[in-house]
């Protein structure tokens, strides 16, 4: 029989309310039915992928431009596939919804040695893998389904992690009330006590700095504070850093933004600053490997002041609950304005060369690359960057005013920028979305290109072929044979997953011809760029060369 408002509307209605308008994922016997809501259901589309691993990257890269998005695929196998791309979502601070499709109640209930199951009649065994990445979990039932669709998607809003969601194949049709309020009306709020304590006692901490320093991170971007940072730093004056995963928080090209900060790999200005500030305000930033090359950081911890999502931390007081909105609003209305001439800023937009780049007639080499594709980068543009030369070549490349840039330095799994590039794209289409992606990555999730082509997005994507692991050469094993992979015909990719799809394609290899794809690209609204982009095997970004010595001895 056929409910007029069932389940699986209920979860539809929740996830449309967040501003999902795109499901990913990869059917199977244990979601088909549902899926057939998801195809009927208005303003949702439905996005089938390649496989379940690229849908929760999509699923990701959608997230970290759209606020939230969802996948669905079916129980065990399919679940498993994703949980990598969930367990990143989850590093990295993403709200993602993973819905499994599982087999029905009565099958569960009576423990049947079912497909996709490991035949010992018993189903939690995924979902308990699951409690590790997100950050709530729940077996929907008809008596249960509204209240717990509710609350595993608010610790999804509060927290910025996925979470889960198991949706039994007869579970979905079931009878349910329409919601009666918005889930937004129980986000987190902050104690007005634990304000004001924070403010009386940290703001004449930051009034008397001499030398204070804003040091901002990706959280800023996933909880959208950057009006408030913005906001912050114009208030106070205080100079701005990021660390690389934090790139699209703050204005690179305002007065008082003064790099990327990377410990000693920084700049030998920005490293003195940061490290001798008397007071750092670090905020939504976690100082890891990655982003501070290899933990080389020098400040001391009595001099920081760490504003996270719901608290305000200093070594001798911790201040909860405060939201950061709430503690960088406050902050911005009480810290008296510093006199700009005393607080030694050097703007990032003095550091750079201003000239117009000349093209020359040799090889590409990867700081040319680079210098290049900074003049490319326009204001809005979304850049993808691929852990490895494709990262730490973009990490501290200026990029334009109100650009989103995504990475992954923390989890770093290898291929996740190409299918977070569909996601990305898709979350917003009137933005041009670039990525920089090497060739070892690409090869793990190179079948994603035929889902983009049959979405027609237009992004314009830069594989870099350097011919293997440049990062893995560089740490060890520089000539081993785990570290080469097969070379193939990249160029021809695009006709191959797409035979009738449009594409524009371009293999090159010195600075000419890259000169003139980047013109080609620039005028291609009609489809999808594609740039085969050849350097030398062993040439690499100078910041990756040094980072990569100091993985290799951490690895020691």
């Amino acid at each position: 029989m056929k409910h007029e408002y069932t389940v699986g509307n209920y979860l539809l209605d929740r996830l449309s309310e967040l501003g999902i308008r795109h499901m990913f994922g990869v059917p199977g016997d244990y979601n088909l039915a549902f899926l057939d809501n998801v195809i009927d259901y208005e303003g949702m589309e439905w996005v089938g992928n390649r496989n379940e691993l690229n849908a929760a990257y999509a699923a990701d890269g959608y997230a970290r431009i759209n606020g939230f998005a969802a996948l669905i695929t079916t129980f065990g196998v399919g679940e498993l596939s994703a949980i990598n791309g969930i367990a990143g979502s989850y590093a990295e601070h993403v709200p993602v919804v993973k819905i499994t499709g599982a087999p029905t109640t009565k099958v569960m209930d009576n423990g049947l040695y079912v497909h996709h199951t490991l035949g010992d009649g018993k189903f939690d065994h995924f979902s308990r893998m699951f409690q590790e990445v997100t950050v709530a979990q729940t077996l929907l039932t008809q008596e249960n389904a509204a209240q717990e669709i509710d609350r595993v998607l608010l610790a999804s809003m509060t927290e910025k992690r996925p979470v889960h969601i198991t949706l039994p194949i007869d579970v979905y049709d079931k009878p349910a009330n329409k919601p009666e309020s918005p889930l937004h009306d129980e986000v987190a709020t902050s104690n007005h006590e634990a304000l004001s304590q924070m403010l009386s006692e940290l703001t004449p901490m930051i009034d008397k700095a001499k030398q204070p320093v804003i040091l901002a991170g990706y959280e800023v971007n996933r909880y959208e504070n950057r009006e408030e940072l913005l906001a912050l730093a114009d208030k106070t004056g205080i100079p701005v850093t990021i660390l690389s995963g934090g790139k699209g928080a703050f204005n690179e090209e305002h007065p008082q933004f003064i790099g990327v900060y990377n410990g000693e790999l920084s700049a030998p200005y920005l490293q003195k600053r940061v490290d001798e500030a008397d007071c750092i305000i670090q905020i939504g930033a976690k100082p890891t490997d990655s982003t501070t090359g290899g933990f080389s950081y020098n400040f001391s911890d009595k001099d920081l002041i760490q504003i996270t999502p719901f608290s305000v931390i200093t070594t001798k007081q911790k201040y909860a609950p405060i939201t950061m909105k709430d503690a960088l609003l406050a902050l911005s209305e009480r810290v008296t304005q510093k006199n700009s001439e005393e607080l030694n800023i050097l703007p990032l937009q003095s550091q750079l060369n201003q000239n117009a780049f000349e093209v020359k007639e040799e090889n590409i080499k990867q700081n040319r690359f680079f210098e290049r594709l900074s003049h490319f980068m326009k204001e809005k543009d979304v850049l993808l960057a691929e852990q490895g030369t494709s990262y730490y070549g973009a990490a501290t490349m200026a990029i334009p005013k109100n650009t989103m840039f995504i990475g992954q330095p923390l989890w770093g799994s290898i291929g996740f920028t190409f299918p977070a590039l569909l996601g990305s794209q898709l979350a917003d289409m009137n933005r041009r979305n670039i990525l920089l992606i090497g060739d070892g990555s690409f090869q793990l999730t190179a079948q994603e290109l035929s889902t983009m082509l049959d979405q027609k997005i237009k992004p314009i994507i830069f594989l870099i072929n350097n011919d293997g692991y440049t990062v893995e050469r560089a740490i060890h094993g520089e000539n081993q044979a785990y570290n080469d992979i097969p070379m193939w015909d990249y160029k021809k990719l695009p006709e191959v997953f797409s035979p009738e799809g449009k594409s524009l394609t371009y293999k090159v290899q010195t600075e000419t011809e890259l000169e003139e794809a980047l013109k080609a690209a620039e005028n291609n609204h009609d489809c999808l760029t594609f740039i085969e982009v050849v350097m030398h095997r062993d040439d690499k970004p100078e910041l990756l060369a040094q980072l990569s010595k100091r993985f290799a001895k951490q690895n020691g």
